[in-house]
């Protein structure tokens, strides 16, 4: 009978416990001793990690840590059984959330070491993929790495030089690299392993997460940048649904760096991870992509930082119109608008871009554009910059642009001869006369009786000023006549009054 009362009195569970005992071998420790420290593998950790950071369930939402049994976090997982070992994986994610100054290494030194220790146990641990990740330990994943990624970037650290360029040659490194670089190499295997459940892990690599790991890209260390290019195009390709938003906040951060600020260190980044994307867009391409490419990739050219990433925009142009060629129309029609007057530079990248789109482009998509195209190309051929010269002089050593060319030679060449012409009778550079002189025969042996009458037609113009001159000379001359009366009449009527003040003086 007595059995059976005592039966009924409710038992403390083997959790509280386990918690009284770690409570109150941390109260016994702190006392007997200042400064307790334990030893883990090697490294010292302080005896501020109590148990409160070493239960899951003080850092964790309650409802994800229901039932789940409190691990000391400096075990190790051989040491423990498999139904423990999610524990023990939450409570060394809980413990790693504690962000430490990295300008100050002797203040926090074994406590950094042995964080770092545990990163690394973390990230083997995640690689050997022995367990299955339930929405706890997704959940954990997900808070310890916004609490260590996730920063407003030191005032110190970043460019002040406009897009991303900094002011001397070496890039800018972020003293917390060493934590940093684990904890990213930690999120790319986890996103990436076969043992997360994509679903569940939907609701914590949300909207939320992804503009701040966006937000990251413009940190001005490039091993950071690097990483994060690897991350989000893993997070592009493992959650689908997750794509649309992914394309519209990149968008995002090209325009407001090409309409607002032009001052983005990730740029290249986004457009390297974007160039595989447009890789495997599907036929017909829809209209979404189309708009990206009208509306933010071909804007892209008018920052003055192009240089930074023009290589990797050039590759996103062209995979636009591999997969689509009439697109080709457009892009050079937004090259135009776009080009650089006096920045001969920038103007050399155009010409290369210009060159490679017209390799991919079609004759009906050519002759759309041919009139303005060509305007801009004799510009460049009379261009007194001879690097910008020559450059468009090597168009013509393309077989496709020479053969779209010779499609089209009664309404290029009679465009092109006049500005060949001008170079050899007064460009200043000689190999720029040079080339000029072979162009004129390559477009003679095209088609000789077309460059004899373009040429004939230039010696008369020469030889007979044309209207539009005449009236310019007449303009000029009226106006001289006209300031020359009223010089004379200005004169004369100051000459009258000088009598006139004499007799009054006197």
């Amino acid at each position: 009978m007595i059995k059976q009362i005592l039966n009924k009195i409710p038992r403390k569970s083997q959790k509280s416990e386990l918690i009284d005992n770690a409570v109150a071998e941390s109260f016994e420790l702190s006392e007997n001793s200042n400064g307790f420290q334990c030893t883990i593998g090697g490294s010292a950790f302080s005896s501020r990690f109590n148990v409160v950071k070493r239960v899951s369930s003080a850092v964790f939402p309650a409802s994800l840590t229901t039932g789940a049994e409190a691990v000391e976090p400096f075990m190790s997982f051989k040491d423990v059984s498999n139904s423990q070992k999610q524990n023990l994986f939450i409570s060394k994610l809980s413990l790693c959330c504690e962000v430490y100054d990295f300008a100050d290494l002797d203040k926090n030194y074994t406590e950094i070491n042995c964080k770092h220790d545990m990163l690394v146990e973390l990230v083997e641990f995640v690689s050997c993929g022995s367990m299955k990740f339930g929405e706890p330990a997704i959940a954990a994943m997900c808070k310890m790495c916004a609490a260590n990624l996730f920063r407003v970037f030191p005032s110190k650290y970043q460019s002040h030089s406009s897009g991303g360029e900094v002011d001397d040659d070496e890039p800018v490194f972020d003293p917390a690299w060493s934590h940093l670089q684990i904890v990213y190499d930690l999120l790319l295997r986890f996103i990436g392993s076969n043992q997360m459940d994509t679903k569940v892990a939907k609701k914590y690599v949300d909207h939320s997460f992804i503009v701040k790991l966006l937000d990251l890209f413009d940190s001005d260390d490039p091993r950071e940048r690097d990483c994060l290019k690897t991350i989000l195009h893993r997070v592009y390709g493992k959650f689908m649904v997750h794509r649309p938003f992914i394309r519209k906040a990149v968008s995002n951060i090209i325009l407001r760096f090409i309409f607002e600020t032009e001052r983005h260190n990730g740029i290249s980044e986004l457009l390297e991870i974007f160039g595989s994307i447009i890789s495997g867009f599907a036929l017909p391409l829809k209209e979404e992509h189309k708009i990206f490419l009208i509306r933010a990739l071909i804007p892209l050219h008018k920052p003055k930082p192009i240089g930074i990433y023009h290589q990797q925009l050039t590759y996103c142009i062209v995979q636009f119109i591999d997969k689509d060629p009439k697109l080709a129309s457009p892009v050079i029609t937004g090259l135009l608008k776009y080009w650089p007057i006096t920045n001969s530079q920038k103007e050399l990248m155009f010409l290369s871009e210009l060159e490679e789109v017209l390799e991919m482009t079609s004759l009906s998509e050519f002759q759309k554009v041919m009139t303005p195209l060509f305007y801009r190309i004799g510009c460049c051929l009379n261009s007194l910059h001879y690097q910008v010269a020559e450059r468009a002089h090597l168009f013509w050593n393309n077989e496709h642009v020479l053969n779209l060319i010779a499609q089209n030679k009664q309404a290029i060449v009679p465009r092109i001869f006049p500005v060949l012409e001008k170079n050899c009778r007064s460009h200043w550079n000689q190999s720029i006369l040079n080339l000029s002189q072979n162009l004129k025969k390559v477009l003679s042996d095209m088609d000789e009786e077309l460059v004899l009458t373009c040429q004939k037609k230039l010696e008369e113009e020469n030889s007979t000023p044309n209207a539009a001159a005449e009236n310019r000379i007449a303009r000029w001359e009226s106006l001289e006549t006209a300031a020359g009366l009223r010089q004379h009449s200005a004169t004369a009527s100051h000459a009258e009054l000088l009598p006139v003040r004499k007799r009054e003086s006197h």
